[in-house]
């Protein structure tokens, strides 16, 4: 079957001016993405970090195992202030357990974000009943503990989740200031480390991670002002998602010809830019 003819050079730059707009927008989204991530972390970093959240002047400082911290913030493990829970995977070979409509999150579904949307497979109601994963409500913390290792995110939908990784939901804190407060583990292992933590990670490495406990009213203080950071990572992801669906709908029906880009004017300067990539 002969392949249907090419459009003109003139058309071919048309449509890539169209498809160049989409791409712009999904890479400012993107660095939107990053400068909202990266206020959240300066946040968590500027409260219980640098300890110079609202009110610290009246709190003075005290020696701890991890220098000096809050007087009245206790040390404790990880697992003090968040339960660390498994997943699992249901059989492959029972395809009435695989292609509905829950995200199963693995390693490999560990987005370049804090907000984890979509994942690769999906598994129907009786899938989840057949494997030692709940179905996590959104806002679950996952942390991948194989293969790729160390990768920190939250469930921006409900997703059950495979037996490499762990999924961490706050004792009294909220899901917000447990994954700022995990990222902040991580990076601090792996920078003391040299990577050698990080071959895999158990149930133990979350009870070896010592980390100060702050009051449950000052972290819900700090979670008014973070929340929205992260709601607005969420959203943007969607945006994103949306304009990647619109362009890869868009680039076949505009090489067919089925949507008419001929009464379309490309700007000078992006003809010249087309030219010099020709």
């Amino acid at each position: 079957m002969p392949l249907p003819p090419l459009p003109s050079i003139k058309t071919q730059r048309k449509i890539a001016v169209v498809l160049s707009a989409y791409d712009n927008l999904i890479e400012n989204n993107s660095r939107r993405i990053r400068i909202l991530e990266e206020i959240a972390r300066r946040i968590y970093h500027e409260w219980f970090v640098a300890f110079r959240y609202p009110g610290h002047e009246s709190v003075p400082l005290t020696g701890s195992e991890l220098g000096l911290t809050p007087a009245g913030w206790p040390v404790v493990p990880f697992t003090d202030i968040a339960d660390v829970l498994s997943g699992g995977t249901p059989k492959t070979t029972e395809p009435g357990y695989w292609g509905g409509k829950i995200p199963f999150f693995t390693p490999r579904d560990a987005p370049n974000a804090l907000v984890a949307l979509r994942t690769e497979k999906r598994l129907t109601d009786e899938g989840v009943s057949r494997c030692n994963s709940q179905l996590y409500p959104e806002g679950t913390v996952f942390i991948t503990a194989r293969g790729t290792v160390g990768k920190v995110v939250m469930a921006g939908v409900p997703m059950a989740m495979n037996q490499s990784c762990y999924a961490l939901r706050g004792i009294e804190l909220s899901q917000e200031y447990v994954v700022l407060s995990l990222l902040a583990q991580v990076a601090y292992l792996r920078a003391n480390t040299g990577g050698a933590t990080f071959d895999t990670i158990i149930v133990d490495t979350f009870r070896r991670m010592a980390v100060v406990r702050p009051p449950v009213e000052l972290v819900s203080a700090f979670t008014e002002d973070v929340r929205p950071v992260l709601q607005a990572v969420k959203v943007t992801l969607r945006a994103i998602d949306n304009l990647r669906s619109t362009r890869d709908l868009l680039l076949p029906r505009l090489v067919s010809g089925e949507i008419d880009i001929g009464d379309l004017d490309i700007p000078t300067g992006e003809a010249r830019a087309l030219d010099i990539a020709g």
